[in-house]
C-alpha cells in the first residue's frame, strides 16, 4: 500500500509553512493510519516527525450543462495529513526533481 500519494503544496499551506517553518502537508491514502503515516515520512523524507494531524475531504459535486443536457458528477475524495517536524529539521521536496 502506497501511503504518500503527493505533497501538497498550495498557497494556504504555503502560508501556514511561513508561519510555522516545520509543518508540511501530504495528500495520503485513505486508510492510512497516523501511525503509517508517521514512519512513511519518516523513511522517505529522513526526518523526526512529532505529530501527525490528519483530515478526510468529501469530494465537490460538480453539475455543468452540456448539449445533450446536465452531467452531474463528483471530485474524489481524498485524506490530507498535517505533519510537524522535530525543530531544526526541514523537507525540500524539490530535491530529486
Amino acid at each position: 500500500m502506497d501511503i504518500l500519494i503527493k505533497p501538497l503544496i498550495t498557497e494556504k499551506l504555503t502560508a501556514v509553512t511561513e508561519k510555522f517553518p516545520n509543518r508540511y502537508g501530504f495528500i495520503v491514502d485513505k486508510k492510512a493510519s497516523k501511525n503509517q503515516i508517521k514512519r512513511a515520512i519518516e523513511e522517505m523524507y529522513d526526518v523526526t516527525v512529532e505529530s501527525v494531524n490528519t483530515m478526510n475531504y468529501l469530494g465537490k459535486r460538480k453539475v455543468r450543462y452540456t448539449k445533450t443536457g446536465f452531467r452531474e458528477g463528483r471530485e474524489t475524495s481524498f485524506k490530507k495529513a498535517i505533519v510537524t517536524v522535530a525543530e531544526g529539521e526541514a523537507i525540500d521536496f524539490y530535491s530529486n526533481i
